[in-house]
């Protein structure tokens, strides 16, 4: 069956007729501010403490706009006689977000947890120079960054945290075997308990004249 003329016409207007009739949501940024997802890809923030100078951000990156600077450090021996130690002090951290695409692959691959997601978005400059954020202002992102959400109540126990409370445990115990084996440990019952006989552990008899 052929088409009638003008039906292709009645059902756009038919359309535009039920938008017109609704009430519309238009929200009034940035008087407004939107309701962004917790996981938004807004800015990325830097954790320096966290940072080893491993490069590997800077290689993955695909649109290369991660600069990073630094020197070698020597650490004197801990102990006598033992080995000297080198390490990398960052000098520089920049991102250029006039460059980055925000596929998010220098915080996936960062090994130490030293790259965030932060939802805020509000960082336009006049001046292109002015998106490289240096490690000062990266640092600055982190205050923005949301915690993380909390774990399903069957998943497992982070690897991290049932490896510190084992040692922690571990720790505990040693302490508390040590506080028994302690020369003091005999003065808990009291002053007036006389002192356990030497391989006995029963208190020893007063002596003459003397008090126990």
């Amino acid at each position: 069956m052929a088409p009638i003329p003008g039906s292709g016409l009645a059902k756009g207007l038919a359309v535009t007729l039920r938008t017109m009739t609704k009430k519309s949501h238009t929200a009034q940024y940035p008087d407004a501010q939107p309701d962004l997802p917790p996981r938004t890809r807004g800015v990325i923030g830097l954790f320096e403490e966290n940072c080893t100078v491993c490069m590997l951000c800077a290689r993955e990156c695909p649109d290369w706009c991660i600069y990073i600077d630094s020197h070698k450090e020597t650490i004197p021996a801990a102990a006598p006689g033992g080995r000297e130690r080198s390490r990398n002090v960052l000098d520089r951290f920049a991102i250029d977000f006039a460059l980055c695409m925000y596929c998010g692959i220098c915080i996936e691959v960062c090994p130490f947890d030293a790259l965030f997601w932060s939802p805020e978005f509000e960082y336009a400059e006049t001046d292109i120079h002015e998106l490289t954020h240096e490690r000062d202002k990266l640092r600055e992102w982190m205050w923005t960054v949301p915690e993380p959400p909390a774990l399903d109540p069957g998943a497992e126990e982070p690897k991290e945290i049932a490896a510190a409370r084992k040692a922690a445990e571990k720790l505990a115990a040693t302490q508390a075997a040590e506080a028994d084996r302690a020369p003091g440990a005999d003065r808990a019952a009291g002053p007036g308990t006389p002192p356990a006989a030497p391989g006995t552990g029963e208190p020893q008899p007063p002596t003459e004249g003397g008090t126990a």
